[in-house]
């Protein structure tokens, strides 16, 4: 057992929350999961487990608020904290790697990223965009989540940034109706968050230079910020043309094609559709634009 507190934050998980837990059971002290009033069986799942404790707070709109709001207000008492979604796993060789390597780690070590890989319709998306790197582990007292719409990545306040070398993964099991209504919904905040990076509408997309993200999210918010300042739709195509072919996405048949058209083209475009109507109700005034966000779409900022 490590001295690792996990943090699962749920809304109707119950397709994927005993798999979470029982991946993170042989190696977590502590195993949090904040639920946002599920009306599935979520709850009935991970109330079986005498080792996960439950606490319900009303869903704030968006994980960044809501998991600090975690982090502030459960009674963490490891060294260590992983942020694990309920449709998210270790691989055996990520297990074994964080089990030799975390209570090992300098007390200058302040967060680790790892590695994750996407599973669409069964298949790894080896192709594409893997791997993604995101900083999931921090010392406890050390990391926040930034506050942002979309995008969202742990923030260290001190301390050094290490990587392992294993995967976790991205495994949703829900259909595809429900992957494309979850980008119907994510569209509107993408648009906020490049919006709010053309614009300064509200200067969340703006990372507080007083606190660290690891250098591969950094260099991915480099290029969204150059994403942001390209024509309309013309990027969400040329994107879509990078992952499938650039990067080979088109090696992983005809799963391959899927993720990359519905998640960097259809998705994308529908970010830019969004972009267009706003800045046309807006007329380019950046008030405008957040009073539409906040009366029409119900973003706060």
């Amino acid at each position: 057992m490590l001295d690792l507190t996990v943090v699962i934050l749920t809304k109707d998980e119950g397709l994927h929350i005993e798999r979470c837990i029982e991946n993170v059971l042989p190696i977590a002290k502590e195993i949090y999961v904040i639920d946002s009033f599920s009306t599935d069986k979520t709850l009935e799942i991970a109330s079986r487990y005498p080792a996960v404790k439950i606490i319900q707070h009303q869903w704030p709109g968006n994980q960044a608020v809501q998991f600090n709001w975690a982090i502030d207000n459960i009674s963490i008492t490891t060294q260590w904290v992983l942020r694990l979604d309920a449709d998210e796993y270790l691989l055996p060789g990520l297990v074994e790697e964080v089990k030799q390597k975390l209570p090992l780690l300098g007390s200058n070590v302040s967060g680790v990223v790892l590695n994750r890989r996407h599973i669409f319709l069964g298949r790894w998306m080896k192709r594409g965009i893997y791997p993604v790197k995101l900083l999931r582990i921090f010392r406890y007292g050390h990391g926040r989540c930034e506050q942002r719409l979309m995008d969202e990545h742990i923030q260290l306040t001190q301390g050094e940034i290490v990587e392992f070398q294993n995967d976790f993964c991205d495994h949703n099991l829900n259909n595809l109706s429900w992957f494309c209504h979850k980008h119907v919904n994510y569209a509107v905040r993408e648009a906020a968050d490049l919006l709010d990076i053309e614009y300064d509408i509200t200067g969340a997309a703006m990372t507080d230079d007083r606190k660290m993200i690891s250098p591969q999210a950094t260099a991915k918010r480099n290029k969204k910020h150059k994403y942001a300042r390209q024509p309309l739709f013309l990027r969400s195509t040329a994107y879509f043309l990078y992952r499938y072919l650039l990067k080979g996405a088109f090696l992983e048949g005809k799963e391959g094609f899927l993720f990359s058209f519905i998640q960097g083209w259809w998705y994308r475009t529908l970010v830019d559709a969004k972009v267009l109507e706003i800045k046309r109700k807006s007329g380019g005034d950046p008030q405008k634009m957040k009073q539409i966000l906040q009366e029409e779409y119900n973003i706060g900022f």
